[in-house]
């Protein structure tokens, strides 16, 4: 009997990890699939204007210095999932555990604010880009049936509205971040959104779009006969950006180009999650984070050479004046059902994206309440209804705080509804902290690293060039914000 009790104790030890949670089955390439779906979004429609800014050299070089610097950082977080050792120690389920276990005192609160302001950022973000892309469907069908050439402008508040109100109803389901179908639906429509954009540029290479390096005043024709419209007389530019704008809109533009890209290649806010949560996430043997730096590598260079592809293919074919999302109304207008379906791809995927982001700000927000008030029925009372024969339970508070929040969201998407700039001052926010800072302190306080040492001013340096380019690139981003301002009036904005 004993031998039977000890081997079923055996057999149960076997299914679970060493704390005590569900043996982990994933492997590098399972890792590296959770980063690139999360990665590949709407951030990345953003990188042949990004391009436009910077030109061929310095706008490849810049990427393949963010992507170093962004795999360089994520293997010293993928040694933070254990603390103190990287094989043996406690585990961290969240990427603010990792900081508190590792700094101590009150950073793990600065890593909350920062967390929780870049996740409200790209709640509004989202509303913006949602509701825009529903005007681009209108104004692509209209281009279709008047020619390319007639005007048509769309008040864009409907559209944020009405994405606001159906965000209100979709923030009342419970668990929805929980959903196993939505990461695959966002997961096919971020990767349908951006193949489209992509295979629409090559395409348009391949076929014959003119594309001229201009450097110096020489112009240098390669290929032949431009295929569409956009691609007739656009130069493209070996160093720096359009020469038709002045040195200082240059600089601001550039420096927004890089908050783009900081955006579009960062993902340390989920990277320590990717390590634990799901059955499917990393296994210990081997240990997490060597099997994590290399789902890093594969992850980051997927990436980059899909960042690459995109931005190179959409400046070649719109050259200096390549719009801020090439599928938006001012890029490409045909084949008007294409880009249509891509639109509705951004609309599918933002509509649950915008849940996930934000669900994170709800439960922090509802489980503080409910331990400040635990005897409140408001906050903690829960009534079950029912719809047909689907079963909820409501909770007043989570109807009332959850409805305000989007409600203030919609308001500042309403507000500022200018889609590089704020992706710009959302990659400011997000990079620097997320993907530099804390990680780089967090390793010299695990490794012990003592002041004044080679390895200590290596990473502070690093650390220092970074946080001087967040903060430029943020005032880039508020500058391009006030000067849209200035042309357009609040809450009238016209796409």
């Amino acid at each position: 009997m004993a031998v039977q009790e000890v081997s079923v104790i055996e057999g149960v030890g076997s299914l679970l990890d060493d704390d005590g949670k569900p043996k982990r089955r994933g492997t590098a390439w399972t890792a590296s699939a959770h980063i690139i779906t999360a990665v590949i979004g709407a951030g990345v429609l953003s990188l042949a204007w990004a391009m436009a800014q910077l030109g061929w050299i310095i706008g490849i070089a810049l990427m393949l210095l963010f992507a170093i610097v962004n795999l360089y950082t994520s293997n010293l977080l993928a040694d933070c999932y254990r603390s103190p050792d990287p094989i043996t120690g406690k585990r961290n389920y969240a990427y603010m555990e990792a900081v508190r276990s590792n700094l101590g005192g009150k950073m793990h609160m600065v890593c909350a604010f920062v967390q929780y302001s870049n996740l409200v950022g790209l709640a509004i973000g989202y509303t913006i880009t949602t509701a825009i892309s529903v005007v681009t469907i209108r104004k692509i069908n209209y281009f279709h049936h008047n020619g390319t050439a007639a005007s048509c402008r769309f008040l864009i508040n409907p559209y944020i509205i009405g994405f606001g109100t159906i965000e209100i109803i979709l923030s009342q389901v419970p668990n929805f971040d929980k959903l196993s179908w939505l990461s695959i639906i966002a997961a096919l429509m971020s990767f349908g959104y951006a193949s489209i954009g992509a295979g629409l540029s090559i395409a348009t290479v391949i076929q014959g779009a003119k594309i001229c390096f201009v450097c110096n005043g020489l112009r240098v024709f390669i290929f032949g006969k431009p295929w569409i419209e956009a691609g007739k007389g656009k130069a493209t530019y070996l160093m720096w950006g359009s020469k038709i704008q002045s040195p200082a809109n240059n600089l601001w533009n550039m420096l927004i180009a890089l908050g783009n890209i900081a955006l579009a290649s960062g993902y340390s806010l989920i990277a320590i999650d990717i390590q634990h949560e799901k059955q499917d996430s990393l296994r210990s043997l081997p240990p997490e984070n060597e099997v994590m730096k290399m789902a890093n590598k594969i992850s980051i260079s997927t990436m980059v050479v899909f960042f690459l592809v995109c931005a190179c293919s959409g400046y070649a074919t719109f050259g200096s004046e390549t719009p801020g999302n090439i599928l938006l109304s001012s890029g490409f207008k045909e084949p008007f059902w294409l880009i249509d379906l891509a639109n509705v791809f951004i609309v599918v995927h933002l509509l649950g994206a915008y849940q996930v982001v934000v669900q994170p700000i709800f439960s922090a927000v509802e489980t503080c309440a409910s331990q400040r008030w635990p005897s409140s029925s408001f906050v903690n009372g829960k009534y079950p209804f029912r719809i047909g024969k689907m079963k909820f339970s409501l909770s007043f508070f989570r109807l009332v705080w959850r409805s305000i929040f989007v409600v203030l969201v919609t308001i500042l998407a309403m507000a500022m509804p200018f889609f590089n700039e704020m992706l710009a001052l959302l990659g400011a926010m997000g990079f620097y902290p997320l993907t530099i800072y804390f990680p780089v302190e967090m390793y010299i306080a695990r490794k012990k690293i003592k002041r004044g040492a080679k390895r200590w001013l290596g990473l502070k340096t690093l650390s220092l060039v970074f946080m001087l380019l967040s903060m430029a690139i943020a005032c880039a981003a508020i500058h391009g914000m006030n000067q849209a301002l200035r042309k357009y009036k609040f809450f009238m904005y016209k796409e």
